[in-house]
């Protein structure tokens, strides 16, 4: 994954659940499940994270 700093990890949110993400290799997941039970994944292409809803997508 290209550098995506502390500081702004810190300070994002998924657009769906409202929660924290955290990096998980190439990707950022919710710290929380939507209401399908499931935790939201976003790619970071070239250290972008791309926070568009799945459906969005």
């Amino acid at each position: 994954m290209a550098h995506l700093s502390a500081d702004l990890l810190k300070i994002l949110r998924c657009p769906v659940t409202g929660s924290a993400l955290e990096r998980r290799g190439d990707e950022l997941v919710s710290t929380r499940t939507d209401d399908d039970g499931e935790r939201v994944v976003y790619p970071v292409r070239d250290g972008i994270p791309v926070l568009l809803p799945p459906t969005a997508a």
